[in-house]
């Protein structure tokens, strides 16, 4: 890593930002953006609205996880859960995981609650992504090797690289040349419709990759950038991740990362500097991994089949004594209705006030529940230590 120069790189060194329209793939890849927007659409009004922002909650650890497992980090969701509940291991290295993996669920947070406002790929935007993550973190994660040296060079939260850096085969822009391909960057991917925006999310994913503005943290920040504009645009409510995917097909996603970097080939190959067929090619992997996480997600909230399995673990739970008899109405009603005003449910099971307080009580405990005062409505809680029973396949179980 050498010291910050600007080698005077022309800005047009990573086209095409987008696929050309002339581009052979164009039409076919369209219809997979559309088929995803589709896709997304139909799965999210097909849930109670009411049960949005807690699948969302899980789905969010689930992307943590997925992300950070791309990173070489295993941090399993259960122990996600601690970390956010303020449980944390005595192990420090295990410990440093869960500070790692809860600085990541705020910064999503923070984007699924709308703070990046329509301003995902905006210079700006991607600093507040990376100061958000990383000044959360641990003091010995804020650190990375010199190749050459062996020396280690802070990292610090929200600030560009300082430092010309080699990646693998790739050698990204100089360190004092970035701010103008992030300008460049910007421009192109932050005026888009909506569907040329979807078409191009997987562009946009790797030339941020390409340029690599930060000593660390770019396949992060790059992955929540995604996610964002796919929040935004598709208005997802946070019900579906594409990092799943891109963890469960690492060495195809970052194959095809490094196919993007080469240059174009001929002349059939696009007209910009670099490969407009490997761009195409990610963007066909990029959008059909998406595509078949939505069907994933789509395929565990299937009404009948996601009931059978969340009453099964309840008629345990009632057998073991841990639940009260009775307790499956409830959950049967928030499956149905997403929401239960807590003056219903004496209603609903036909009992006393008091029995009633010892039902939703235990199931709170379980964790099957969440609501947050004593007054507030009953809500399914989809918490990540009842996933494996209730959402099979969203995570490996914990060893």
């Amino acid at each position: 890593m050498k010291a910050a120069i600007d080698r005077g790189e022309p800005v047009s060194m990573m086209e095409p930002l987008v696929l050309g329209q002339a581009a052979p793939d164009r039409a076919a890849l369209a219809d997979l953006a559309f088929e995803l927007a589709q896709k997304s659409a139909g799965f999210r009004r097909s849930l109670p609205e009411a049960m949005l922002p807690t699948i969302g909650n899980l789905v969010r650890s689930m992307n943590c996880y997925y992300s950070n497992l791309i990173e070489g980090h295993d941090t399993h969701p259960i122990d996600i859960e601690r970390a956010l509940a303020g449980d944390y291991s005595a192990d420090a290295t295990k410990r440093d995981l869960q500070l790692e993996a809860k600085a990541h669920i705020e910064a999503q947070r923070w984007i699924d609650a709308g703070g990046l406002e329509g301003r995902a790929n905006a210079a700006a935007s991607l600093l507040e992504i990376h100061r958000r993550f990383y000044e959360a973190l641990p003091a010995d994660m804020l650190r990375v090797q010199d190749p050459v040296t062996g020396g280690f060079v802070r990292v610090v939260p929200g600030a560009l690289r300082a430092r010309d850096v080699i990646v693998g085969r790739h050698v990204p822009v100089s360190a004092a040349a970035v701010p103008r391909f992030l300008a460049r960057f910007g421009a192109a991917y932050g005026t888009l419709g909506k569907m040329e925006a979807v078409l191009a999310a997987a562009a946009a994913h790797h030339r941020l990759a390409w340029i690599h503005p930060f000593l660390d943290g770019n396949g992060r920040v790059a992955r929540l950038m995604s996610h964002a504009t796919l929040h935004e645009v598709l208005d997802t409510a946070g019900v579906w991740s594409v990092a799943r995917g891109l963890a469960r097909n690492v060495e195809a996603y970052k194959a095809h990362l490094a196919a993007c970097d080469r240059r174009r080939r001929n002349d059939l190959d696009g007209r910009g500097h670099l490969s407009e067929e490997s761009l195409a090619d990610f963007t066909r992997f990029f959008l059909g991994t998406c595509i078949d996480q939505v069907s994933f997600m789509e395929s565990l909230m299937q009404p009948d089949k996601l009931r059978a399995r969340v009453r099964a673990w309840c008629d345990v739970e009632i057998r073991l004594g841990a639940l009260p008899n009775a307790s499956g109405v409830v959950l049967d009603a928030l499956l149905y209705r997403g929401e239960l005003p807590r003056g219903e449910a004496a209603r609903l099971l036909g009992t006393s006030e008091r029995q009633t307080s010892r039902i939703v009580s235990a199931l709170l405990r379980s964790g099957a529940l969440e609501s947050p005062t004593s007054r507030a409505p009953l809500r399914l809680a989809f918490p990540a230590h009842l996933a494996a029973r209730w959402m099979p396949g969203l995570f490996p179980q914990q060893g």
